[in-house]
């Protein structure tokens, strides 16, 4: 499976935005999806996961409450609307996708996007 991620962009401390993962050559129904991180000189961190079996997507701590994954399988795309936007938010974003069960470990996950930037300005 290919995935592009985009939706990225500059955007004032409260804001919202909303990054989108778009899949081919593979349904993306059948694979484990998430969502990293990686600020500048900082390591990739979780950020959301949901899996393809369905139930609730996963969050990091620092983000429950303000960021929402989802997916649309007939757009073969899965989503994360951020909201309450934080400075320390500012990161390339990365999707991520796997038809293993879906973990919080980059490792994880042999498919990837080729990152979204976001920067959140104070």
């Amino acid at each position: 499976v290919q995935l592009q991620a985009s939706g990225g962009g500059l955007v004032q401390a409260g804001g919202s935005l909303r990054l989108s993962c778009a899949a081919s050559g593979r349904t993306l129904s059948r694979y484990a999806v998430a969502w990293f991180r990686q600020a500048p000189g900082k390591n990739r961190e979780f950020v959301a996961s949901s899996n393809w079996r369905g139930g609730s997507p996963s969050y990091a701590d620092f983000v429950k409450g303000r960021f929402t994954m989802s997916r649309n399988n007939t757009k073969n795309t899965a989503y994360l609307q951020m909201s309450s936007l934080k400075p320390e938010d500012t990161a390339i974003y990365y999707c991520a996708a796997d038809p293993g069960a879906s973990t919080r470990l980059s490792r994880s996950y042999n498919y990837w996007g080729q990152g979204t930037l976001v920067t959140v300005s104070s």
